[in-house]
């Protein structure tokens, strides 16, 4: 990301959007300090071709998606690289309903991106101006998707990760009645997600214990992901997110369509699922795919292990802040602890490795040996696991994955395929080299 490239983006989405007379656009962006220089660029570049900019700040990835419908604005723009470290940055755009973009726009934003830039008329120019109530309209409309009385009696730990949320979702909890420790909300510009938040869950873990707290709530940088730690301090992930909302929605007659996980989603969870007569589909890894095969089913319920899950029963997106919400709805309607609520799911041992790559890590997928060893490990995993590899879709590694029953038996497939994949980016590298 470059100010040169987010000025050309915003001009050239705006040339796109700006077809619809009179059309604005909303901007929120985390808390990485790079953000105030693209925020600025891609407002010049909207400026340009003739759009309005609403800048909201500091919001959750979420909350823009449901500003951007509430305002009726022709679309919506984040600036974040959600749980990556705050040296990294990206753009995220929703349409005027709070979706992701059809691919039809992409591409047509993208063509832009090759032709000249070119200003409107002065007197045509899109002006700027700053949203002072859009935290409290968030705020609102989180807390409207909690159906419970309140949460008091509740001892609350949140990790805002010193991102995007570090404002706002303390607030959801203690206006909803809980007693909060908020965590990760001091942020620099630079600490964003640095030992806090989803990614590194030893901070949340430590003040859950040593406040006596019920629940620890884990946010990302960009607050559209959640994490869970129990009283005891035992981590809840994205999987056993999924199956207590799910599980919750079938006892209330709610539930309806297929539950959508990813390839990554633990074995234990389609099992559970099976045992509960509960439809469950995987999707290829990314929210886009999860909400695609909901609606092509009609579904409410979906996520990855990560901790991305989707609600369309209460939102069109993944939101941190309300996924805990539903846990905390599903603990007070039935009586029961977080860690009652996950004992009907038992997790097969997973080992994850991320292999460092060089070029596209899809090439090195494609090696005659990385394959090769992949058709092995999985023959001799019948019955008893999987494997899976995937390119990363963000960062220049393969991920190794394998679940089996016994946890040795995972570490060692892992091992000897992350070994298989360094082996073949290192001759891949050396062929380039030559």
């Amino acid at each position: 990301m470059t100010p040169e490239f987010a000025l050309k983006l915003g001009w050239a989405a705006g040339c796109v959007f700006g077809r619809t007379p009179g059309a604005r656009v909303l901007v929120g962006k985390d808390t990485r300090r790079s953000g105030y220089l693209f925020e600025s660029a891609l407002e010049a570049g909207f400026a340009a071709a003739g759009v309005e900019t609403c800048l909201l700040g500091p919001l959750p990835t979420p909350a823009v998606a449901y500003l951007t419908r509430a305002y009726r604005a022709r679309a919506g723009v984040v600036i974040s690289a959600s749980h990556n470290p705050h040296f990294d940055n990206g753009v995220k755009f929703f349409s005027g309903e709070g979706d992701k973009l059809s691919d039809a726009v992409e591409e047509e934003i993208e063509s832009y991106l090759g032709r000249d830039l070119s200003c409107v008329p002065p007197e045509a120019m899109g002006r700027a101006r700053r949203i002072d109530d859009a935290q409290g309209r968030y705020i609102e409309f989180c807390k409207g998707a909690f159906a419970g009385e309140s949460l008091r009696g509740l001892k609350l730990v949140v990790d805002c990760a010193n991102g995007a949320a570090y404002r706002v979702a303390p607030l959801v909890f203690d206006e909803l009645g809980a007693q909060v420790t908020a965590i990760g909300v001091s942020p620099n510009g630079l600490n964003i997600n640095e030992g806090c938040g989803s990614t590194h869950l030893g901070a949340l873990q430590a003040a859950v214990l040593a406040h006596g707290a019920d629940l620890g709530i884990a946010l990302d940088g960009d607050g559209d992901r959640c994490l869970l730690v129990r009283a005891d301090g035992a981590v809840v992930d994205g999987d056993e997110i999924l199956f207590v909302l799910a599980r919750e929605r079938r006892r209330t007659g709610s539930l309806r369509g297929p539950v959508v996980g990813t390839v990554m989603s633990n074995f234990g969870l389609e099992r559970a699922f099976i045992e509960l007569d509960i439809p469950f589909e995987r999707a290829a890894v990314g929210d886009r795919h999860v909400l695609e095969r909901l609606r092509a089913g009609n579904g409410i319920v979906g996520g990855e292990t990560s901790g991305h899950t989707i609600c369309l029963d209460r939102a069109r997106t993944g939101d941190g802040i309300i996924t805990a919400l539903q846990v905390l709805e599903a603990m007070a309607s039935s009586g029961q602890t977080l860690a009652q609520l996950v004992s009907g799911m038992s997790k097969l041992p997973q080992v994850l490795l991320n292999v460092p790559v060089s070029g596209r890590a899809r090439d090195v997928l494609d090696v005659a040996g990385v394959r090769a060893a992949a058709a092995a490990l999985e023959a001799n995993l019948v019955g008893r696991g999987r494997l899976l590899l995937r390119a990363s879709g963000t960062e220049p590694v393969v991920r190794v994955m394998v679940e089996a029953t016994e946890q040795t038996v995972a570490v060692e497939a892992a091992e000897q395929m992350a070994d298989s994949v360094r082996a073949a980016a290192a001759a891949r590298e050396t062929a380039v080299a030559i």
